[in-house]
């Protein structure tokens, strides 16, 4: 006989609230007091701090409080996001001894390619993509992420239902470059919303079936429809009352003279490389970073992916990170090669250690 997993739809919620459950299911989990569960979840407009990260550092707070865009803080690291309604976000909350594996990466490939399936049953191409994302021909439909709490696992994605890259573009504090028009279509091409893959928005209610049936299908189970135990609403309701204040909000609060813009070029054989990196001083780490210049790579979203891959990295390992990003792909970059990445960046952040 299978098991049965609860799935819980928790519908479209304030950050805060959203954030709340997300520890509230967690830590029942961990302690046992509730089933493995699948959640379906929305958010109304929101920018979603990761929980080492600075609102002040990472968001435009003029844009988001003009926009009427909650700033929230996650419980889990990583980068700042930006959530609305059309996103649909799932959420897996297990234990260990569901999953088979000890490693998170096969995890994440074991979810993601569930995942993936769901996406296919609504008539797209949907593919995972190492490390944790589901694209469609080459654009990303789906990110998602996991984290561990002793011997239970919040697993994370979001798919894109109608999705405008733009207003995410403008929560986020970038260079002003890539506000451009031609730097948000290039955006966009990077993207896939299923609106626009389909031809039509397809029904909440359809997706969500798809999905589970996808993920009862990999972990050879039932899914019962669900409600919050009465543990899990006082694990809410204290969650909230912690997370719905500013000193949550702004737990972690460092100027931006603590992650100056480092910026470098150099020219090559193979062309202008140029480089704007955003450097957390604080933890010796590349918050993010943006390249330009003048030299040819193909595929396109190459670069696009060196720098989410280079996001809130080490900035002692440069050589090593971006080294291991070629490795893993087939690049043409017409005599440009992969150290000569590592060269700019580093040269960036010496003018960091030139101005202390």
């Amino acid at each position: 006989m299978k098991k049965t997993w609860r799935i819980l739809d928790t519908g479209l919620r304030r950050a805060a609230e959203n954030i709340a459950l997300n520890r509230a299911l967690l830590e029942a989990r961990q302690a046992n007091e509730a089933p493995s569960t699948l959640r379906f979840l929305r958010f109304t407009p929101s920018a979603l701090l990761g929980f080492h990260q600075s609102a002040e550092q990472e968001l435009n707070l003029d844009y988001c409080c003009a926009h009427g865009v909650a700033i929230q803080r996650r419980i889990t690291g990583g980068g700042a996001i930006y959530f609305d309604e059309t996103q649909l976000g799932w959420e897996l909350y297990l234990q260990r001894n569901d999953l088979g594996h000890p490693d998170m990466q096969a995890i994440s490939k074991r979810i993601c390619t569930a995942a993936a399936r769901g996406i296919q049953a609504l008539g797209v191409n949907a593919q995972y993509r190492p490390r944790n994302d589901i694209e469609v021909d080459g654009r990303k439909i789906s990110g998602t992420g996991g984290a561990f709490d002793g011997d239970a696992l919040m697993f994370q994605g979001t798919l894109l239902l109608q999705f405008d890259v733009e207003k995410m573009l403008r929560v986020l504090r970038i260079p002003a470059e890539k506000l451009s028009d031609k730097a948000i279509a290039s955006a966009r091409e990077r993207v896939a919303n299923l609106a626009d893959l389909l031809g039509h928005a397809p029904a909440l209610e359809l997706v969500q079936e798809q999905l589970a049936a996808a993920f009862a299908a990999e972990f050879d189970v039932a899914f019962a429809p669900g409600e919050l135990s009465e543990q899990e609403q006082n694990r809410f309701d204290a969650a909230l009352a912690e997370i719905d204040t500013d000193d949550w909000v702004h737990l972690q609060r460092r100027p931006d003279t603590e992650r100056p813009v480092l910026e470098a070029a150099i020219k090559f054989a193979a062309g202008l490389v140029r480089v704007r990196v955003n450097y957390d001083q604080a933890r010796g780490r590349i918050q993010q970073l943006w390249f330009s210049g003048d030299f040819f790579v193909s595929p396109r979203r190459t670069i696009a992916d060196l720098e989410a891959a280079l996001r809130d990295s080490d900035a002692r390992a440069v050589r090593q990170n971006v080294a291991a990003f070629f490795a893993e792909r087939e690049v043409d970059m017409l005599g440009l090669r992969a150290e000569d990445f590592s060269a700019v960046i580093e040269a960036a952040l010496a003018q960091q250690v030139l101005a202390t």
